[in-house]
């Protein structure tokens, strides 16, 4: 593919953000743009003002902000049958990400229905090599790619996907609490043997993992950094996990335990979930209101994104940014960071629990748990749901004082952001998703309860 002039990659990004802004503006109100905060702080964003970790490593400068490949854009396809990837909403997005610093772009195999690394390729393949960092994941999850063969036909055809002969920053896929899980995808078969001696050759030149897990399978594989030598870990972290434990059976397994583990041994961090699938982009009023108190000139979500940053150990924080309006706020977060002060990390603390009072169902809609092989849309009604629960739109009894308006917020707003036969009416609890759910949670009983309210609402009787 052609190289793009600096001349014509200027004039590309101009253009770009004006197009991109425009279609993004107009789809403000939809379901399909859900994180787009209208307090957004506004101004010039700086394109030589990015904050950069080092990489004790190589020695490498890593933007703090890093690019999640997972939400790339979609576009209906021309023959009307479904959507598909917007390479050129894409190409922009990368441009003007590059153009003000970010050089780390994550992505994966099974990402956006297995092509996000073929359009993230596309897209970086158009400027220099040197001028950002590649990561992205051993994916094998399913048997026919967990054998020798398989795994490392994965491997060679992300390389092929994404138009690079090396691999920067190469994970295992989301590791978890069963270590024999470990064994089975990547040792036992000669896997790790394999991608070892990739990195001793130089074509990988970081290897680490994903972390969903529970405690005792993150100790294991701490334990295993002496025999693999982790070079970064990635692992959920945000202010409302740093304290909040991901194990019940585990009090103290929290983002923070997973940070200072992997601190202790020097092991560089990547943030997944900064925003939680974007709950902390979305606070209730409650906490909204504080925030923009202490600080009016900036979004709800770069508090939650400054609190990852803040620590010195973080290299990279991701975040899926499907639209410029996303992306345009980040920038703001990261060109230059302000680490937060004592005082903001504890103030986040206490929103952190001001927003555990709501019955919010953790979901971070990662996708992981999609295709429902009954067609719902899993992530869509739990987002719904949570929506209303922030917005204080969910009761407990008809005669609430605002029952009426509360009962057409729900029911009207559920019927316009997932189609009836997607709804959680459609579930029959087959239990196939609960296995592919980094947040553990339980899927059927979740879609029973709300299904149940819902159905509660429509024939007005007390519950």
């Amino acid at each position: 593919m052609e190289k793009i002039n600096r001349r014509t990659f200027i004039k590309n990004i101009g253009a770009g953000t004006a197009v991109v802004g425009a279609a993004a503006l107009a789809g403000c109100e939809g379901k399909n743009n859900p994180l787009v905060d209208s307090t957004s702080a506004l101004g010039e964003i700086p394109t030589d003002q990015m904050t950069y970790r080092t990489n004790p490593k190589t020695g490498e400068k890593v933007s703090i902000l890093g690019y999640g490949c997972m939400r790339w854009p979609m576009k209906p396809k021309e023959d009307g049958e479904g959507e598909e990837l917007d390479q050129e909403q894409i190409n922009r997005l990368v441009d003007c990400a590059l153009e003000h610093g970010v050089n780390y772009f994550d992505t994966a195999p099974v990402y956006c229905q297995g092509q996000s690394e073929k359009a993230t390729g596309i897209a970086l393949a158009r400027h220099p090599r040197d001028s950002y960092f590649i990561a992205t994941k051993l994916s094998n999850f399913s048997p026919d790619t967990q054998t020798y063969e398989g795994s490392v036909g994965m491997y060679k055809n992300s390389l092929k996907e994404l138009q690079t002969d090396y691999i920067d920053y190469l994970l295992l896929h989301a590791l978890g609490g069963n270590i024999g899980d470990f064994y089975h995808r990547f040792v036992d078969n000669g896997v790790m043997e394999f991608l070892m001696k990739e990195r001793e050759a130089g074509r990988i030149r970081n290897l680490g993992f994903s972390f969903h897990g529970g405690k005792d399978g993150f100790d294991k594989l701490m334990e295993l950094h002496e025999t693999y030598h982790w070079d970064f870990v990635q692992i959920q972290m945000n202010y409302l996990d740093w304290s909040k434990s991901f194990d019940w059976q585990n009090a103290e397994f929290t983002a923070e335990y997973l940070y200072k583990e992997l601190e202790k041994r020097n092991i560089p961090v990547v943030i997944m979930e900064p925003l939680l699938g974007g709950r902390l982009a979305k606070v209730n009023e409650h906490v909204a209101g504080q925030l923009k108190q202490a600080e009016p000139e900036r979004s709800i979500a770069s508090w939650a994104f400054r609190f990852c940053g803040t620590w010195p150990g973080v290299l990279t924080v991701l975040s899926g940014m499907t639209y410029m309006e996303h992306l345009e706020d980040n920038l703001r977060s990261f060109c230059p960071l302000k680490p937060l002060t004592e005082d903001e990390v504890a103030m986040l603390g206490r929103m952190a629990q001001e927003i555990l009072k709501y019955p919010n169902i953790p979901c971070t809609a990662c996708q992981y748990c999609m295709p429902c092989p009954y067609g719902l849309d899993i992530p869509g009604i739990f987002a719904h749901y949570n929506k209303c629960v922030n917005e204080g739109n969910m009761l407990v009894s008809s005669a609430d004082e605002n029952y009426r308006k509360a009962r057409r917020a729900f029911l009207v707003g559920y019927d316009r952001s997932v189609p009836r036969l997607r709804q959680a009416d459609h579930c029959i609890r087959c239990g196939r998703c609960l296995e592919h759910c980094p947040q553990h949670i339980n899927i059927p009983e979740q879609m029973d309860k709300i299904n149940q309210y819902a159905e509660t609402l429509k024939q007005e009787l007390e519950f």
